[in-house]
């Protein structure tokens, strides 16, 4: 963006405020001002700058894509983009110091590859940033040569009217730097969601298999410990007091009855079996029945999801049921899920005296993150003395792991759930 520069002569204390100067450069007078004698150093400066890039990216083109047939040229064309990238963030300062034009940086290369050299000299191969800025450079020379040549002629001859040739010649410079050198707004807010949800996913993963660690040291193993120790026991008392050996024997089949319960439990919170052979109707259904809070489920889909899809939905409605049970002192409460224009959608509701919020604590902040992570939506709507209404919104994949088209989604999200919601 152009950064506003004020008219000559105009005391400080008198600048408008910049909502209403705009972003634009002052209009270009017959008078020159030091923002004109900013642009006319760009322009001549063009020449020796635009002569080194284009030498630069001509030797690295010819020494890098010829090479490309031995070992050594795509390591050599990977360092050369990555000096493209240099010279682009010269570039950008240069455009920021002499016109104002304020550009992001774009997005660095990650200095190491997930999955070893190759991935990360292919990424850096085949780096957009990279090749816009050689792209930036090829047509730079000629570019430089035309402005160097006009601005220095205007100087001499064209002197009164220079500035407003300057400011034409300036424009297209602004325009280059921005087309060629800035970043894209929506590839960049979306690698940098990527980043954010790819942490997620891992910490989330971390956080079940610790759990998961938790439950089987504290729960099965310990009673399988003590099964062992008291079979043993046994075995040394059967010859000696058979009756003891018995009653040993007893305990032990109850320690096995209830490892095998805990161990069930645990197989429940991983992936429950009725999700996975009747799918989520059934397996909603199981979870409403255990609830303490009478629950109506009503599951409208014509085929079953992707059975990573199916997870997320039937942990999120578990959780949001298990709040229900436990926070809310609601006297019934609703699940409803549906398909609707490729995304699955999913409306928890409660009477209950409301107040929850995705700050109130970890439970609704880790539903929200877990959706966010596959590029799902999750809404919270419980104002004080209720009704609490939780719609989540997640991408429909079909069972063969195609991905279903749909717009946007917040706002449509929000629509059908004030259609389906209960007040």
């Amino acid at each position: 963006m152009t950064e506003p520069f004020p008219n000559p002569g105009t005391p400080v204390t008198a600048l408008p405020e910049p909502a209403e100067r705009g972003d634009r450069p002052p209009p270009a007078r017959f008078a020159y001002d030091a923002h004109t004698w900013k642009e006319i150093a760009h322009l001549l400066a063009n020449l020796p700058v635009s002569l080194a890039g284009f030498v630069y990216t001509v030797t690295m083109l010819f020494t890098g894509v010829g090479l490309t047939v031995t070992v050594i040229g795509f390591p050599l064309l990977a360092l050369g983009l990555m000096g493209s990238r240099l010279l682009g963030r010269m570039e950008r300062a240069r455009a920021r110091k002499l016109l104002g034009v304020r550009v992001e940086e774009p997005s660095r290369l990650p200095v190491r590859g997930p999955d070893g050299f190759w991935p990360q000299l292919w990424m850096a191969v085949k780096d957009p940033v990279g090749w816009r800025t050689v792209l930036y450079e090829l047509i730079r020379l000629p570019w430089g040569i035309l402005t160097f040549v006009v601005t220095l002629t205007g100087l001499f001859v064209l002197w009164p009217v220079l500035p407003f040739i300057v400011r034409g010649l300036a424009n297209a410079d602004r325009a280059m730097v921005r087309g060629l050198l800035s970043p894209s707004d929506e590839l960049e807010r979306r690698i940098a969601e990527l980043e954010s949800d790819r942490g997620v996913v891992v910490d989330t993963a971390a956080a079940d298999l610790r759990r998961i660690e938790r439950d089987l040291h504290d729960g099965a193993q310990a009673r399988l410990v003590n099964l062992a120790m008291g079979l043993g026991l046994a075995k040394e008392k059967l010859l000696e007091d058979p009756d003891a050996a018995a009653s040993m024997v007893d305990e032990a089949h109850g320690e096995v009855k209830l490892a095998l319960q805990e161990l069930r439990d645990l197989a429940r919170g991983i992936h429950p079996a009725v999700l996975t052979d009747r799918g989520l109707d059934a397996a909603l259904s199981s979870v409403a029945s255990r609830c303490t809070v009478p629950v109506k489920v009503t599951v409208d889909l014509d085929e079953r999801p992707a059975a990573a899809i199916e997870g997320i939905a039937y942990f999120t409605v578990s959780e949001l049921l298990q709040n229900v049970s436990k926070h809310s002192r609601a006297r019934s409460a609703a699940v409803d899920v549906w398909r609707s224009e490729g995304r699955l959608l999913i409306q928890v509701w409660d009477d209950g005296r409301g107040g929850a919020s995705l700050d109130g604590g970890t439970g609704m902040r880790g539903l929200a993150d877990r959706l966010g992570a596959v590029d799902g939506l999750f809404v919270v709507e419980s104002p004080e003395g209720g009704p609490t209404t939780v719609t989540a919104e997640l991408p429909w994949r079909d069972r063969s792991g195609a991905l279903a088209e749909g717009p946007g989604r917040a706002k449509r999200a929000s629509k059908e759930a004030s259609v389906r919601g209960r007040g």
